[in-house]
C-alpha cells in the first residue's frame, strides 16, 4: 500500500513538475546540443513546447509553449486576458504538486486517527491550503520578476517575460501573496509549522533574489528545490494536519519514508528542469549542471538517480512487508 500510494503521488508530480525533464529535447534519445546543430536543437525545443502535453495558453487562446505547466489552450481560453495572465503567473504545474502533497499528507493523518475527524476543521484545512498556494505563488513569482531577462530567452511565454503582466502588476500580486500567506499560516498553524513555512519562503526567495541568487550555483539550487518541494512540503503538511487535530508531534516512519523519497524526487526535478534552458543560462552566465556537464550527461545521471530512488523504495517496502509478516 505504501508503494502504491507513493507511485500515485510521484507520477503526477513528474508530469506536472518535471518540466525540464519531460519537456526537454533530449528525451528519449538524450541528444546533446553539442551533437546536433543549433537549428535542430531549436526545432526540437519548439516541437516539445507545442506538444499538447506541455502547451500553455496565451490570453488569446494560442499556444506559446508550455514549459511544463501542461495547460492547453482550451483550459483557460475562456478566462479574460488579465485573469489568464495571473493564472500563468502562479505556474499551475507547481500548484498541482502542492495540492496533491497536501491531500496526501492530510489523508495520512486522518487515516491514522479516524476518531479525530471533525468537519468543523475543514475551513482551517482550506485556509492552510490557501496559505501554501500563496507561498507557492510568492516563490515562483519572485523568480519571474528577477529572472525576466533570462525568461525572455528560455520561457518567453511567461506573463512577465511576454509583457502580459507589467513589473508593477507582478509586484502587487507578489505583495499580496507574501503578506496574506504568512498571516494565514501564523493564525491557523502557529509554532513549528509556521516556522517551517517561513523557512520555505526564505529559502525559496534566496534562490532568485540578489545578492544571494543561489540559482547561479547548481548544488545550492538543487538543494533548495529538494528541501522546499520535498522535505518541507510533505513533512510539514502531515504535521500541520496533526496540529489541527490536536495531536502531539511524533516521528512517523511512513512520513519520513515519503519525505525522503519526495526529496530525492524533487532533486531530480531540480537537476532536469534546466535542460531546455541552456541557451538563456549560458547567455546570462547562470551555471547549471546542464551548462557545466552537458545535457546528455545530466539526463543520464538524472535517470539513474530517479531509477535508484524507485528501486530503494521498492526494496524498503518489500523488506518491511517481509518483516511485518514474520
Amino acid at each position: 500500500m505504501r508503494l502504491l500510494g507513493l507511485l500515485s503521488v510521484s507520477f503526477p508530480l513528474l508530469l506536472g513538475s518535471g518540466r525540464g525533464f519531460l519537456n526537454s529535447p533530449v528525451s528519449p534519445l538524450f541528444r546533446s546540443r553539442d551533437s546536433v546543430s543549433s537549428h535542430a536543437w531549436k526545432r526540437s525545443r519548439d516541437l516539445s513546447r507545442h506538444s499538447p502535453l506541455f502547451s500553455e495558453a496565451s490570453p488569446a487562446g494560442d499556444q506559446k509553449g508550455g514549459g511544463g505547466d501542461g495547460v492547453e489552450a482550451s483550459t483557460i481560453s475562456w478566462l479574460p486576458a488579465p485573469l489568464a495572465a495571473v493564472y500563468k503567473f502562479t505556474r499551475p504545474h507547481t500548484i498541482r504538486g502542492t495540492i496533491l502533497a497536501s491531500v496526501v499528507g492530510v489523508a495520512r493523518a486522518l487515516v491514522e486517527n479516524p476518531e479525530c475527524v471533525d468537519l468543523a476543521l475543514v475551513p482551517r484545512a482550506l485556509f492552510g491550503l490557501l496559505g501554501l498556494l500563496l507561498g507557492n505563488a510568492w516563490i515562483v513569482g519572485v523568480n519571474q520578476i528577477y529572472d525576466v531577462d533570462i525568461d525572455r530567452v528560455n520561457k518567453p511565454y511567461l506573463p512577465v517575460a511576454s509583457g502580459e503582466l507589467t513589473r508593477t502588476q507582478a509586484w502587487i500580486l507578489l505583495t499580496i501573496s507574501g503578506v496574506l500567506g504568512p498571516l494565514l499560516v501564523r493564525k491557523f498553524y502557529p509554532g513549528l509549522i509556521f516556522l517551517m513555512y517561513m523557512s520555505g519562503l526564505v529559502i525559496g526567495t534566496s534562490y532568485s533574489v540578489p545578492p544571494f541568487h543561489l540559482k547561479r550555483f547548481p548544488v545550492a539550487a538543487g538543494l533548495i528545490i529538494a528541501t522546499v518541494r520535498g522535505f518541507l512540503l510533505n513533512f510539514g503538511v502531515y504535521y500541520a494536519a496533526r496540529q489541527a487535530l490536536g495531536l502531539p508531534f511524533v516521528w512517523n516512519p511512513s512520513v519520513v519514508f515519503l519525505a525522503r523519497f519526495m526529496t530525492v524526487f524533487a532533486l531530480v526535478i531540480a537537476i532536469t528542469k534546466d535542460l531546455p534552458d541552456v541557451e538563456g543560462d549560458k547567455k546570462y552566465k547562470v551555471d547549471t549542471f546542464a551548462t557545466k556537464l552537458g545535457v546528455k550527461k545530466v539526463a543520464t545521471i538524472a535517470c539513474a538517480l530517479l531509477g535508484s530512488n524507485y528501486l530503494s523504495a521498492i526494496l524498503e517496502a518489500g523488506w518491511k512487508g517481509v518483516k511485518g509478516s514474520s
